[in-house]
């Protein structure tokens, strides 16, 4: 290239590009020029290049210092790898993620709709929610104090539970409890008394009026008997009962009374005594329960 001598560059050399200062590169960006002057987006130093405008680029890029992005990054197609990506806030919109492995976030991590991870075994420390809908977990322990909200759901396999303290319980079937405390109501669909049985299914309770009477002594006529409803009881139950009229005030300590069902929510009762002179059962009571089991 010939030396400029005199001659003026807007005129002489419009496509010459400058720096905008008067003594060459130096440590401070300066905007690169044309002939005549016009700006361009490209500035540059014996430190640094910086840009004002788009930046494209053909081919690989390596960015081997740290790197500062703007409002967003944006990977429109191929596979975009990471080595250590720290952001104090990110918003991302949509995400699908094939394999990550992400060995620790520490501090408070906020979570919004929902978090799945269709395979594999997750591990959390620590984790407090508010509301949570979990459909499949696994979880070896809990420790501390633990609150449910309306309901505890295990589809399959035995729940061993060590003490559960509840205000009110509906429960399908329970395997083994340590420790129950129910201090309103627990509704209880199958209970199986110790390790291995048997299992009760139902109970009913009910009470009848009984207003029946004389009945004599040491003989076959000896007794009063009759029949009462009692809801919900089946005919393979098994019927407790009492009357509440017999005991030593009524003078009728030597009674015995029996029950058992006859037809589904039928029960008989009999009323014997062996051991009294003859006189009048008094009136009463009757208070009746029926146990079902299965071994």
């Amino acid at each position: 290239m010939p030396t400029l001598g005199t001659q003026n560059i807007a005129t002489s050399y419009p496509q010459l590009l400058k720096t905008f200062g008067l003594g060459g590169l130096d440590g401070n960006l300066q905007v690169i020029t044309d002939g005549d002057n016009t700006s361009s987006a490209l500035s540059l130093s014996t430190t640094g290049v910086s840009s004002t405008g788009s930046l494209s680029v053909d081919g690989t890029s390596l960015l081997t210092g740290a790197v500062t992005f703007g409002t967003s990054l944006t990977a429109s197609t191929g596979t975009a790898t990471i080595g250590t990506l720290s952001a104090s806030t990110a918003t991302i919109s949509t995400a699908t993620i094939s394999t990550a492995t992400i060995p620790t976030i520490l501090g408070a991590t906020t979570f919004g709709s929902n978090v799945t991870a269709s395979t594999g075994t997750a591990t959390i420390g620590t984790l407090s929610a508010s509301t949570a809908t979990i459909s499949t977990a696994t979880i070896p322990t809990i420790l501390g104090a633990t609150t449910f909200g309306s309901t505890i759901t295990a589809s399959t396999g035995t729940n061993t539970l060590g003490t559960i303290s509840v205000n009110s319980a509906t429960i399908g079937t329970i395997s083994t409890l340590n420790g129950l405390s129910v201090t309103t109501t627990a509704t209880v669909g199958t209970l199986e008394i110790g390790a291995t049985g048997p299992s009760i299914t139902n109970m009913t309770y009910g009470t009848a009026a009984f207003t029946l009477s004389t009945v004599a002594a040491y003989n076959a006529a000896g007794t009063t008997n009759g029949t009462v409803a009692l809801a919900g009881a089946g005919i393979n139950d098994i019927i407790i009962g009492s009357l509440n009229s017999l005991g030593s005030a009524t003078g009728s300590t030597g009674l015995i009374i029996g029950f058992h069902p006859i037809a589904s929510n039928v029960v008989r009762y009999s009323i014997t005594n062996p051991t009294t002179t003859s006189g009048t059962v008094p009136a009463g009571v009757l208070h009746m329960t029926a146990l079902r089991f299965v071994p």
